[in-house]
């Protein structure tokens, strides 16, 4: 069941801005079956620029019904239903903030119709919801008003739907003998990983996807390499887990691969980081780097898989950061490296630069490769309702993930120590959840203190 849904706002952030205006349409993936559509008193000001483009105006809203009075018709008549709109994270992340101010946690599953028609109607000049029902001459009675929008994208839905089921079923036409279609109806469309298996069993492909039903079936329609057309020629049968977190999705995609050594993985099969980048400070003061073997037990910033890996990448940090190539061991000299000569470094090879001045910069530099806190547990959402999905980071390092109930959540961190399943470290590792943090600023974070910290 889904829940297709339209908003108007008094601004385009939902962290100050108040939703207006909203309408919903209950669709069983044939026709509407409930509605709900009303004017919201915003219990602020609607800017000038608002009205004129929505017509509604503070007058409108006056006598509307306040969000509260309205909240819980709307968890009622979308619980259980997947959260539908155009451009889905403005609407959602709207009415989840609506609900955070009355202290409710508001969670739905999603889907964007932008990025499904992206997928199933290519080509188009332009997918905002104005020009793409104009191209499918769907009629948009009351653009801007959350009725006429909502009930528009109805019927881009309805066109969606059809056009899926069309390709779903050519691709079960083009789907390998071996895998019976039960299975593929069965994939789940929600986020985790998936195994191909060949007909003895082995493990050829992994991946992850946040929609695994899907990213299957793109599988089996990919004729576009001769790496594709072969592994679906051995496909014989799929697997999965579910992760609901995608950081959890992510990791374990990596470690799998790792693990598994599939056929069809080339290029993250491999498992060996011997080389690491180290940071210490020498006997003038200034903070060095270098890149060595890694001795068991060792934390660097990084690993890599070479020592060329490696000395390329402080390469590329010596050229960021201004730093001295001598120091950094690129530069083997008894007077100044040569960067020095072409003016490139600041004289810290031969003690012209202050060490206060040179550290600095490095230790700018250590600091992009490090978390912003040593240990901390990462919170996402789990693989069911009442469940979080934890990562875990101690001493800078990836330690693991688990799940663990939202009771026993509240219950201290140790109740978040204990869920962890031990994972492996790596350069990968370590690059995953830098990017997913930095990619998604307000993920939960939680912070610990060690027993060397206390």
């Amino acid at each position: 069941m889904y829940a297709i849904i339209d908003i108007e706002t008094t601004g385009t952030s939902h962290r100050n801005g108040k939703i207006t205006e909203i309408a919903v349409y209950i669709h069983d993936g044939r026709q509407v079956t409930d509605s709900f559509v009303s004017l919201i008193n915003p219990e602020c000001y609607i800017p000038y620029n608002i009205t004129r483009l929505t017509g509604i105006s503070n007058e409108m809203v006056a006598d509307a019904p306040k969000f509260y009075e309205v909240a819980k018709q709307l968890v009622e008549i979308t619980a259980g239903k997947i959260f539908v709109a155009h451009n889905v994270a403005f609407d959602y992340n709207f009415v989840k903030e609506e609900y955070k101010r009355l202290g409710y946690d508001y969670r739905r599953k999603t889907l964007c119709t932008v990025q499904l028609s992206r997928k199933l109607l290519p080509g188009h000049r332009s997918y905002s919801l104005g020009n793409l029902c104009s191209d499918l001459n769907i009629s948009i009675n009351g653009r801007h008003r959350a009725g006429g929008d909502a009930f528009a994208t109805v019927k881009l839905f309805e066109i969606l739907m059809q056009q899926n089921n069309e390709q779903t079923q050519n691709l079960f036409t083009n789907a390998p003998k071996e895998l019976p279609r039960e299975k593929l109806e069965a994939l789940p469309g929600r986020t985790g990983v998936y195994y191909f298996l060949n007909d003895s069993g082995e493990i050829i492909y992994i991946g992850k996807s946040k929609d695994i039903h899907q990213r299957v079936l793109s599988h089996l329609a990919n004729n576009s390499t001769k790496k594709a057309i072969e592994m679906r020629s051995k496909l014989v049968d799929v697997d999965w887990q579910i992760t609901g977190s995608e950081l959890v999705s992510l990791l374990l995609e990596s470690d799998e691969i790792k693990s598994h050594q599939p056929l069809y993985n080339r290029a993250q099969r491999r498992t060996r980081f011997h080389y690491g980048l180290f940071t210490y400070q020498d006997e003038a003061g200034y903070q060095r780097f270098e890149v060595r073997k890694i001795i068991d037990g060792e934390l660097p910033l990084t690993s890599f898989y070479s020592a060329a890996e490696a000395k390329e990448y402080l390469h590329d940090l010596v050229d960021q950061y201004r730093l001295c190539q001598k120091l950094c061991g690129l530069y083997q000299t008894d007077g100044s490296c040569f960067h020095y000569e072409i003016k490139s470094c600041n004289g810290a090879c031969i003690g012209e630069e202050a060490p206060d001045d040179y550290n600095q910069r490095a230790e700018m530099a250590a600091a992009k490769l490090q978390f912003r806190s040593p240990n901390f547990f990462i919170m996402e959402e789990g693989r069911r309702k009442g469940e979080w999905a934890i990562v875990k980071v101690q001493n800078g390092r990836y330690t693991g993930f688990g799940y663990v109930d939202e009771e026993s959540s509240t219950e201290g961190v140790q109740a978040l120590h204990d869920c962890i399943s031990s994972r492996q470290d790596n350069r990968d590792t370590q690059g995953i959840i830098r990017s997913y943090l930095k990619k998604h600023p307000a993920t939960r974070i939680i912070e610990f203190r060690t027993e060397e910290q206390n």
